[in-house]
């Protein structure tokens, strides 16, 4: 005899796309970002309706935590394996039992002090200088004038993101995204999204800069396309030296060209010149400006800014063979594996 509840049974039955959007509203989640596609479109309709909010992106992101990737880079003294929230809580418990600090009088911070004297010199003299183009340091020198102190700054390049560290502050923890100590590329417009939907929701007003290189730019470029279409409080500064670490001015360009075609003579860190990057903008409804001196840089910023009912982008031209001050140590590239 059949079963009467059968009936019943069969339409209380969800689909997997509900159970993992009920498992994450368990979860407290309150934002997913994501690629639409199978199956990934019915799990972001599942969550909407929950209450979730769902931020629809053009290209992934990816996190990993990877016991392999551990002294990869240089051998660690110790090493930390596990869930970030988990372990800092364990460090803090332990800092409040034994409370320690390094002793301030020790040669190491008198070395430390010296250094960071003689580098703010550095960076100062560089940031001083008038000639146009500008120079990284004279662009981050303008951008830091203006930066409202509660910001979220987000940050991804190779000169760009390595001088924007030293001369952008933040003063407010966990306002600070980059691209880690790996140059990580592709991600900064993904952070600056996911930092716009949080300040959206919770602190109106708050804004979001994200400086970007011209060659990091173009790595995830067209998620302006979501941040205009979720309209999020996002300035993108785009540091254009024409290249990948640099590149050549209109005229050396021109100049190449008149030997063979690009493919031949033109080195491959080279990008074409004098980019519009901020059309990228416009053409989505956003705000876009194009700078070349430190007037309309101060005064795009001012009004991009001022302007809280649009994202926008300043594309700002800089020297294509600006360089940073001068290393002491050379970027940790070497690999271990």
């Amino acid at each position: 005899m059949p079963d009467s509840n059968f009936a019943e049974r069969s339409e209380e039955q969800v689909s997997g796309a509900k159970v993992i959007a009920q498992a994450l509203k368990t979860q407290d989640v309150e934002y997913v970002f994501g690629i639409v596609g199978v199956p990934v479109t019915e799990i972001a309709i599942a969550a909407q309706q929950l209450g979730i909010k769902y931020i629809g992106m053009r290209n992934e992101q990816a996190v990993d935590i990877c016991a392999e990737e551990l002294g990869n880079n240089v051998k660690p003294a110790v090493t930390l394996l596990g869930d970030i929230n988990a372990v800092t809580k364990q460090l803090l418990e332990e800092l409040d039992k034994t409370p320690w600090q390094y002793p301030p009088e020790s040669k190491w911070w008198k070395t430390l002090r010296e250094k960071m004297k003689s580098n703010e010199a550095a960076s100062k003299e560089l940031a001083s200088r008038e000639s146009l183009p500008m120079n990284y340091y004279t662009v981050f020198y303008h951008v830091q004038e203006q930066l409202p102190r509660d910001c979220f700054v987000v940050s991804e390049g190779a000169n760009t993101m390595d001088i924007g560290r030293t001369v952008l502050q933040n003063y407010l923890p966990r306002h600070r995204l980059d691209a880690g100590t790996f140059g990580t590329m592709g991600v900064g417009l993904g952070f600056a999204i996911a930092a716009a939907m949080v300040a959206k929701d919770r602190s109106p007003g708050q804004r979001v800069i994200c400086v970007e290189g011209d060659s990091a730019f173009g790595f995830s470029g067209m998620e302006v396309e979501t941040i205009c279409r979720y309209n999020l409080p996002i300035i993108l500064l785009v540091v254009n030296n024409n290249g990948i670490y640099q590149g050549f001015d209109t005229d050396t360009w021109k100049e190449m060209l008149k030997f063979q075609d690009a493919a031949s003579v033109v080195p491959p860190m080279c990008l074409l010149p004098n980019s519009h990057y901020e059309q990228v903008m416009t053409a989505f409804g956003g705000k876009g400006y194009f700078v070349q001196t430190p007037e309309e840089l101060q005064k795009s910023l001012r009004q991009s800014l001022a302007d809280t009912a649009k994202p926008s982008l300043i594309n700002i031209m800089i020297e294509p063979q600006a360089t940073r001050k001068t290393q002491d140590f050379h970027w940790l590239t070497r690999s271990n594996m």
